[in-house]
């Protein structure tokens, strides 16, 4: 229920449970209890919000570079302060890029959902638009291809394909496994190429739209959420998974062409909401 309502993870409710923090009906909670309509649940002597747990969308959205992806801050500019309160109001991403790059993420504020997909999605194939400084030589390509990290680790690099440019601006399309945003910036230093954009334009069966402008979002259908846990071998069927709540159509749409130009600026930030910690404070009481 903790987890569901998106105010923790599963393993952050059963800290709170284990510690003595969460009490049911005035009584100090155990693990295993459960919560039924007209219980009193408190976290450190506050009650928490009563409202019937409802399933919360899945959001596909467009992030420019640069651009922060979760609330924080006294002048909020993130993209999630940007999404309608109905999506949710804590919202946790899955398969994060750094901050630097941009294009395709996923946010939910369903905290048992977004645990279970950042689990499925951790292996699934992605494809980035890279713009860099010049021509690739065959050296840089090959380095590429192999994927060694300073660590020693190895990459899964699939492809490395020329994409076109003008100027002294490149761009190439890279297709990896599972593939974290800084370790492939790790592997483009290395092998001595100077990156000024990495888009994510695809992650599993899910692309990065041309309709879907830059700072705007859509909700995932059920059947493209069970596709991602399909896809990662989950074996989950489309009625094991939470359904969103305002599903649209599976889009077809060819995925979107790295931007070139002056990009187009976002809305203006809304007033701060506060910074997102690792361990969230109960809500107010009503």
């Amino acid at each position: 229920m903790l987890a569901h309502l998106g105010l923790a993870s599963r393993r952050e409710a059963e800290e709170w449970i284990r510690a003595g923090r969460v009490t049911l009906n005035g009584r100090v909670a155990q693990l295993g209890d459960r919560y039924q309509g007209g219980d009193v649940l408190q976290l450190d002597g506050r009650a928490i919000r009563q409202r019937v747990a409802r399933n919360e969308p899945v959001l596909l959205c467009h992030r420019s570079p640069g651009q922060r992806l979760l609330s924080g801050g006294d002048a909020d500019d993130s993209f999630a302060a940007h999404l309608p309160r109905k999506a949710g109001r804590r919202f946790i991403s899955i398969a994060p890029l750094p901050q630097v790059d941009g294009g395709l993420e996923l946010l939910t504020a369903d905290g048992a959902l977004a645990e279970r997909l950042q689990r499925a999605v951790r292996d699934l194939p992605m494809e980035f638009s890279v713009r860099v400084r010049g021509e690739l030589d065959e050296t840089q390509q090959a380095a590429l291809l192999a994927g060694q990290l300073d660590s020693g680790a190895t990459l899964p690099i699939g492809a490395l394909e020329a994409a076109g440019g003008e100027g002294s601006n490149r761009w190439y399309t890279l297709q990896a496994r599972g593939v974290r945003g800084n370790d492939l910036r790790q592997l483009l230093e290395r092998c001595g190429v100077t990156a000024s954009r990495v888009l994510r334009t695809r992650l599993g069966d899910l692309t990065l739209e041309r309709s879907l402008a830059r700072g705007r979002s859509r909700s995932l259908t059920d059947a493209e959420v069970a596709g991602l846990f399909a896809a990662a071998g989950a074996g989950a069927a489309a009625g094991d998974v939470d359904a969103p709540a305002a599903p649209g159509p599976v889009s077809r749409a060819a995925p979107a062409r790295p931007a070139t130009g002056r990009e187009r600026r976002g809305p203006r930030a809304p007033a701060a909401r506060g910074r997102r910690s690792s361990a969230p404070r109960a809500p107010r009481s009503r």
